[in-house]
């Protein structure tokens, strides 16, 4: 492999629950064997209904204590509610373990890219799943044996801003491993992982852009087939070290 094309998906309009987007995809673009199709976690959400209204939600005293005098506190309850534990916190801001095993500011919640004003965008129940059926229906409605990645925007220790990350995926290698491989100089590796998933969602994201809403990618010319899934990139947390 010498080179490889992330290519946008344009033309998707703006998604609701149950939207057809395999359809949408294959409506706009040529699929073919061994393509990655990437798309944003927000597009995924949005089609399955992950998406809620800051109306009639009830803040509880540890939301309102949370926000302060700056933060809305529904918001922070929402947030509350997809936290499985608070691995820190400060003011407002918290940075949460998801249910998947994420660790995620707002625990993966996002008012960016919404549907509408006061709504909060979460993340999918099961990625990986979510992934799974995508691929199914791409092949269905085109025939294209394709991988999927599903992103999100993470921040990580010791770096500042954010990249985007495989969080779910199907029909791909997620990790390629190279322990055991030499270097050119004979040197024997024995930590080496490479995760091509959180590699191609960052060079995805080049082509999302943060405001452009263009959802989905192809990334063309990489062999990365297989059967893994991106929930199995997470650390567990008892071999955490940024605990």
């Amino acid at each position: 492999m010498t080179s490889f094309s992330v290519t946008a998906v344009e033309g998707l309009p703006e998604l609701r629950e149950g939207d057809d987007l395999a359809t949408m995809i294959a409506e706009r673009t040529k699929l073919e064997d061994l393509d990655v199709v990437v798309v944003a976690q927000k597009a995924i959400s949005k089609v399955e209904g992950r998406v809620v209204s800051l109306e009639g939600i009830e803040p509880s005293p540890q939301a309102i204590e949370i926000a302060g005098d700056v933060a809305d506190p529904r918001r922070i309850e929402v947030i509350l509610g997809e936290t499985a534990e608070i691995v820190r916190q400060r003011g407002e801001l918290v940075i949460g373990r998801t249910r998947h095993g994420f660790v995620a500011g707002s625990a993966g919640v996002d008012a960016s890219n919404a549907p509408e004003k006061d709504t909060l965008v979460l993340l999918p129940v099961d990625p990986d799943a979510s992934a799974a059926k995508l691929r199914a229906d791409l092949r269905e409605r085109t025939g294209a044996d394709v991988g999927v990645i599903v992103t999100d925007s993470f921040g990580r220790p010791w770096r500042a801003a954010t990249t985007d990350v495989a969080i779910g995926a199907a029909g791909v290698r997620v990790v390629v491993e190279l322990n055991g491989e030499r270097d050119p100089a004979g040197y024997e590796l024995h930590a080496t992982r490479i995760c091509v998933a959180d590699e191609i969602a960052g060079a995805a994201q080049l082509v999302f852009g943060k405001l452009d809403r263009v959802p989905v990618a192809i990334v063309r010319g990489l062999d990365v087939s297989g059967d893994e899934r991106a929930t199995d990139i997470v650390i567990p947390p008892d071999l955490d070290l940024f605990r």
